[in-house]
Formats: structure tokens, C-alpha cells, sequence
């Protein structure tokens, strides 16, 4: 925790998703998320803001939740549950203190609640541990109920868009705003120069492939998170529907005029984007960021994993997974590898000296020269 006191502009959204687009350093982010999970709080670290107030719980205590953990750690001032109510006492722009839990505007105290430091924040994590086994019941359960009703991923009845991106022979490497999709993205800069991959970017992972330097071949989603600059990128884009057609994303597309496809299926976007690929005839599937285990699923606010199950059954062996590994990869050039570097690169050009005339003759010159320009 940096200071007792704070003073700031009030920037305030329930969807804490939207809210990141806008915060800058010094702000005061206001939000309404329950459990925050740990993709958003790397999000709101990048913004730069120092304070964070939430209407709701920061961990409800139904699983442990590490997105607090990361904003506390990080020196960002945490105030838990001050209610819904300042969502109407405060407007976004209003100047702003917060001293000790409680929120100020104009020498009035507007509400208060928890600050929840480092030590706080574990203990509720261990406590909300003793909850993984009665979360963990409910997700099977909840998995296997929609299993039967999503089961049509696993036939034909799914319509595939039409796509002008070509597939076939290729790898698609698809990119999902997750655990540590941006170090893993990072470390494939050699796979993708090598292999060229068609680039999917799964809502806001299309700004991850842009922020390393590439244009997104395909934007998959609800187009809630990504960037207005990812999608005019020139990236076909297209629109994750419900199986009734309806496609909410499709509004913002058409504001801004740009044209769309949609992909009508059950499930989450990062399914259908590996659907897509794969119907499409990729060689290979290579995902990032994708959602794995419990908590993952958990951060997202999936109650399971029945399409996610599904899809992959179907694309079997031809995904390849490359969640964590920019954590495999983490070797650091060490003084030693340097000093054998050095080493070698002398002995290489002394035996190049001692092996080529040319060159032993030239040297010869070069040190009579010199001693005739002194009159050594």
C-alpha cells in the first residue's frame, strides 16, 4: 500500500472489461465485479491506476480468486464492498478522495468499506480454498447437464462461415485473452516468423497479436473486448451468435462500418475459433491462452466446460496447447555463456589470422608502417 489518501478522477463502469479501455494513471477505477478474476487485474496493473473500489466483493469467498492478490501486490489501494449505491453518488469525471476505506466528495463522506491489504487478501484465499471441493461438484455436474445440449459441436449441424482466409497447409494459431496469453505470444515470435501461421485473435487477443507487431488474419467473438484499432485492422471479423442467431456484437460492427460474418454455435468464442480452423483444414491447431482448469473457468464465470470438452474431443490431436510456455522458456543469458562467447569468437579469428597468409602478411605491413610513422 503506497499511501493512507488519495486523490483522483472517479472513472467507473460495471463492466470492468470496458472500464480498462479508459482508465490512465492516477485515475480512481470504481467497479461492480464480484471475484475479480486475474486476467482483468493484469489489465487494470497496465492502466496504471492506484486506486480501485468495488461495489461488490473482491472474493466472495466460492473459490480463491488471485486477481486481488496481483492488484494489492502490485501497490494498487483496494476498498471492498462499499455498495451499489455509488455507482449513483458518484459520476465518472468527479474529483474524488478516498482516505482510510471511506470515499469523499466535496468534504462529504459518500461511503466506505473494507481496505483489503496483502495479509488480508491471503487469508480470505485460504479460506475460500476450504470452497474448491463443493465448486468443483457443481462444475461437473453443470458440465455434464450441457454436454447433452451442446453435443451438436461434435456433428454437422454446426454451420461453418464461409472465409476468405486460406487454411489449408497452414497452422492457425489462435489467441485467447487468458492466463499469461501475452508471455506465451511473446515467446512464439519464432514459431510464427517460421511458420506463418493464419493469426486468430479470440476478442481482445486480436490486440495482443497487434501490440507484438502482427495484423490479426480473423477477429472471433462477442467483439465486447476488443479494441475499435484491432478491428479496423483489415481482419475478417466474425461474430459469435447465440443458436438462436442473435448476435449482440453485431451493433458495434455496424456503427462502425465495417462488414461481418456470423457464426451461429454454442459455447464460448475461443470453441468456435478452434472450430473454425479446424473445418477450415489447418494442419495444426496451436492455442493460447486458452481456459484449462477449475479456476480459469471459474474467473471467466463459465459454471463448466461442456463446449470446450466437446470441441476439443473433436480437433483431437491436431491442438496443440502452448498455455505456460513462455514459463518453460524462461533460460537467462548468464556471464559465463557470455565469457565462453567472447572466448570462442577470439580463438576463432586467431586461428583464422595463423591459417591465412593474406592475412599474416597484412598485419606484417600495417606494424612496419607503424614503426616508420614513429621512427620506432
Amino acid at each position: 500500500m503506497k499511501q493512507m489518501q488519495h486523490v483522483g478522477i472517479a472513472m467507473m463502469d460495471r463492466m470492468t472489461k470496458n472500464l480498462v479501455k479508459r482508465l490512465k494513471s492516477g485515475d480512481i477505477a470504481i467497479i461492480d465485479h464480484v471475484d475479480l478474476d486475474r486476467v482483468t487485474a493484469e489489465s487494470l496493473l497496465e492502466s496504471g491506476v492506484e486506486v480501485v473500489i468495488n461495489a461488490s466483493g473482491f472474493i466472495s469467498g466460492r473459490y480463491p480468486n488471485v486477481g486481488p492478490l496481483l492488484l494489492a501486490s502490485g501497490g494498487v489501494y483496494l476498498i471492498d464492498s462499499v455498495g451499489k449505491d455509488i455507482f449513483s453518488d458518484v459520476k465518472e469525471g468527479d474529483q474524488i478522495l478516498v482516505r482510510r476505506g471511506s470515499v469523499f466528495s466535496k468534504g462529504r463522506v459518500l461511503t466506505s468499506g473494507e481496505v483489503l491489504t496483502v495479509p488480508i487478501i491471503k487469508e480470505k484465499m485460504e479460506q475460500a480454498k476450504n470452497n474448491i471441493g463443493i465448486e468443483l461438484e457443481k462444475f461437473a455436474t453443470n458440465t455434464l447437464y450441457y454436454m447433452q445440449k451442446e453435443k451438436s459441436l461434435l456433428s454437422e449441424d454446426v454451420k461453418i462461415p464461409e472465409s476468405s482466409v486460406k487454411f489449408a497447409g497452414r497452422h492457425a494459431l489462435i489467441v485467447v485473452r487468458g492466463y499469461d496469453y501475452k508471455a506465451d505470444l511473446r515467446t512464439l515470435r519464432s514459431y510464427i516468423r517460421e511458420m506463418k501461421p493464419v493469426l486468430i485473435g479470440v476478442d481482445g487477443g486480436a490486440d495482443a497479436i497487434i501490440e507484438q507487431g502482427y495484423k490479426p488474419d480473423i477477429i472471433v467473438g462477442d467483439m465486447d473486448s476488443v479494441t475499435d484499432k484491432a478491428l479496423k485492422s483489415g481482419a475478417e471479423l466474425i461474430v459469435h451468435a447465440y443458436k438462436n442467431g442473435r448476435a449482440p456484437g453485431l451493433e458495434r460492427l455496424k456503427k462502425l462500418n465495417l462488414p461481418s460474418k456470423t457464426f451461429s454455435a454454442p459455447g464460448t468464442s475461443e470453441d468456435i475459433a478452434m472450430l473454425l480452423a479446424y473445418e477450415k483444414g489447418a494442419d495444426l491447431l496451436v492455442a493460447v491462452g486458452t481456459h484449462a482448469h477449475l479456476v480459469e473457468f471459474l474467473d471467466k464465470g463459465r459454471a463448466g466446460m461442456a463446449s470446450t470438452f466437446l470441441v476439443r474431443l473433436k480437433v483431437g490431436e491436431r491442438l496443440v496447447d502452448a498455455k505456460g510456455v513462455s514459463k518453460l522458456y524462461q533460460s537467462k543469458a548468464k556471464l559465463s555463456h557470455l565469457l565462453v562467447l567472447i572466448v570462442a569468437a577470439i580463438t576463432t579469428t586467431i586461428v583464422i589470422i595463423v591459417s591465412s597468409t593474406t592475412i599474416r602478411g597484412l598485419i606484417r605491413l600495417a606494424i612496419l608502417k607503424f614503426n616508420l610513422y614513429f621512427g620506432f
